[in-house]
């Protein structure tokens, strides 16, 4: 039996080769993946979901491997989870309309602080931790992004009428100043966003991580948007992972009703990065260990993968 007191010192040399073998075999299958992302720029969503445990710690190591390796990563995160635990603790009511919180002058003073004061420090000081160097920011940083109001319309249903439906400081990307990061990554630093806008007239948004992601991804003209979620990524009608779809592809699955749900706006956010000029975008399980390392730098892949074709 292997690890009994009956082993020779020849079986432990043997079973340490075997290891140092198969480390060797997983060093030269990720070569040609890191040749292949080598100076490129890749959008990494983590997830209010996805940030559970250790998670954390392997989340900072693939970072700033990923940063070694001749990647330029920039994270761009969430914290649903978190803000609604830090508005019940301060008996702020929160609600959703088709997703979006509905965000008030006094939950908005929340999200912001809770964004950039708490969960994005504690991202930055993880990558840092792990030998990295990384720097946070929001939105207002820089005007990094200019945000407009979300305009929202929903049908009544008792008079069939379109009406519009105020979310209040909840906004969406207007315009994306690429430069700011730009500088940033020239010091090789990692960038660290916290999704908050700033409007034209300086007021505060609280826009979806996804959007501000896909968005960032096209200003930078990034080779890939990773989304890192609390699911495997898209399932078909027997919950099988489909492990790869075209635009067109997802539009279908969509409409059919495969894919549903919370799922939708992740995938419209796909689309419209691929569309936007991304070269691919990933939906991947963020609660699997180093699973960016496992998507970008094996053959396999680990989640879906949209691409235009």
């Amino acid at each position: 039996m292997a690890g009994s007191s009956d082993d020779t010192p020849e079986d432990r040399t043997l079973r340490v080769m075997a290891r140092w073998r198969q480390t060797g075999r997983v060093l030269v299958e990720a070569l040609p993946y890191i040749l292949k992302y080598d100076q490129k720029t890749i959008v990494v969503k983590y997830g209010g979901n996805a940030m559970t445990g250790t998670g954390t710690d392997d989340f900072a190591q693939d970072i700033v491997l990923m940063k070694q390796t001749g990647i330029d990563p920039v994270v761009v995160h969430g914290g649903g989870p978190q803000i609604g635990a830090m508005l019940k603790r301060l008996n702020i009511n929160s609600t959703f309309i088709d997703g979006l919180r509905v965000t008030d002058e006094a939950a908005v003073e929340i999200v912001e602080m809770v964004l950039t004061g708490s969960i994005n420090k504690q991202i930055v000081t993880g990558i840092n931790a792990a030998g990295g160097r990384a720097v946070g920011l929001s939105g207002k940083d820089g005007n990094l992004v200019i945000a407009r109001k979300v305009a929202m319309t929903r049908t009544n249903p008792e008079t069939g009428q379109k009406e519009a439906v105020d979310l209040g400081f909840v906004g969406e990307p207007d315009t994306v100043n690429p430069e700011v990061l730009h500088s940033i990554m020239k010091s090789e630093t990692i960038p660290v966003i916290a999704p908050i806008g700033v409007g034209r007239k300086g007021e505060t948004f609280n826009i979806n991580a996804d959007t501000v992601a896909g968005a960032v991804s096209c200003a930078l003209k990034a080779e890939r948007l990773i989304l890192l979620t609390d699911v495997e990524g898209v399932l078909d009608q027997d919950k099988k992972l489909i492990p790869r779809l075209s635009v067109r592809e997802a539009r279908a699955l969509i409409a059919d009703g495969t894919i549903s749900g919370g799922m939708i706006p992740k995938i419209q956010t796909a689309i419209d990065a691929v569309e936007g000029g991304v070269n691919a975008a990933v939906i991947l399980d963020g609660r699997i260990p180093h699973v960016l390392l496992l998507e970008l730098f094996t053959e396999h892949g680990a989640g879906t993968l949209i691409t235009r074709e």
